[in-house]
């Protein structure tokens, strides 16, 4: 699939796509990459209907442009409160509750939303794309965005899943490689071993199956870019290069993190969620997996969470979830339109 096919699928002028942050999106990242002729994405994750409602509109009151809401599936090994037990988890906690002054929270009756009333609200609000992870939607879920216009696109970690992907009906996949910032989305298989590179995933899936095919992973300038058009890639989905722009919801200690994180120093852990996911070593990471406190998802990402925000408004970078990819180091620039502009260089003037 060409570029041109991806550009008039999603309705873009440029096969640039904004990686979704989870936690991290901003109205105003998101809307200036749509805006610069790509497509912004906005992570729904732990959001309630009402707040999906809310950020939809305040999305269309910053751009006209098409945009992505991105939601994660359930994968049915989630536990609810009370299903485990916390308190070894609570105790190795102790002390980061103790560095933000704030006390260990009571389970609250759900750690997060239902899945299917975030899927109603987020097909409610009518987005030009609805972007999934951790696994193949529903086929009501696709039927009710194709019905309104709304292309649906998935995320996959290897050629099964994106095979898989493609027989369930999305319009586009995501092939995601393992330097990429943030969770492993792998639903086929243990993630730990889905962990293929981005230079191997990419044409690999642009072999195994007909739909436009974005290459996602360590892509950060025009030379990635390039790569990954030369790999067969329809478009590229970038997450840390804009992560790493004022515009973005990141501080500043996670902005120093990109910066001065080289790519070997990157860590695959469960502490701080749970699941397995990409991002820079802290003491909070390392005081975690030393004590062996990882909960279940999402009571871990809860209950770190809870910490983790406040750490976020003190600016307390040992502290937080500091997501990022092995590209880390090319995320060089301050401002969103000059990192669009840079990948923009690289897109083939075919």
């Amino acid at each position: 699939m060409s570029a041109a096919t991806l550009r008039a699928l999603l309705g873009i002028d440029h096969p640039v796509v904004l990686a979704p942050f989870g936690g991290l999106s901003s109205i105003e990242l998101t809307a200036a990459v749509s805006e610069l002729g790509g497509l912004g994405s906005y992570g729904l994750y732990g959001y309630s209907p009402a707040r999906i409602a809310e950020t939809c509109e305040a999305l269309r009151a910053a751009t006209d442009r098409p945009f992505a809401l991105n939601l994660w599936l359930p994968t049915g090994d989630e536990v609810r409160p009370g299903q485990v037990e916390l308190d070894a988890v609570h105790a190795a906690l102790a002390p980061f509750f103790a560095e933000v002054d704030a006390p260990i929270p009571p389970d609250p009756a759900a750690f997060l939303p239902g899945f299917t009333e975030q899927a109603e609200a987020a097909l409610a609000a009518g987005p030009a794309v609805l972007s999934l992870v951790y696994g193949v939607p529903p086929a009501w879920l696709i039927e009710r965005a194709h019905a309104s216009g709304t292309v649906v696109i998935g995320t996959a970690t290897t050629v099964a899943e994106a095979v898989a992907l493609e027989a369930g009906g999305v319009d586009a996949v995501v092939a995601t490689g393992s330097e990429a910032a943030g969770h492993r989305t792998s639903f086929l298989g243990r993630p730990e071993d889905s962990l293929v590179g981005t230079f191997a995933l990419v044409p690999q899936v642009v072999d195994a199956v007909a739909i436009p095919v974005l290459a996602a992973g360590g892509i950060a300038d025009r030379r990635g870019v390039a790569a990954a058009f030369a790999l067969g890639a329809s478009g590229v989905h970038v997450g840390t290069a804009f992560l790493a722009t004022r515009q973005s919801a990141a501080n500043d200690a996670h902005r120093a993190a990109i910066r001065s994180t080289p790519p070997e120093a990157t860590v695959l852990t469960r502490a701080m969620s749970g699941r397995l996911a990409r991002g820079a070593r802290n003491r909070a990471v390392t005081a975690i997996e030393d004590a062996g406190a990882i909960a279940p998802f999402p009571a871990q990402n809860w209950l770190t969470g809870r910490f983790r925000s406040e750490a976020g408004r003190r600016g307390l970078g040992e502290l937080q979830s500091l997501w990022l990819g092995q590209g880390a180091p090319l995320a060089t620039r301050d401002e969103a339109a000059e990192v669009f502009a840079e990948l923009r260089a690289g897109v083939p003037a075919a």
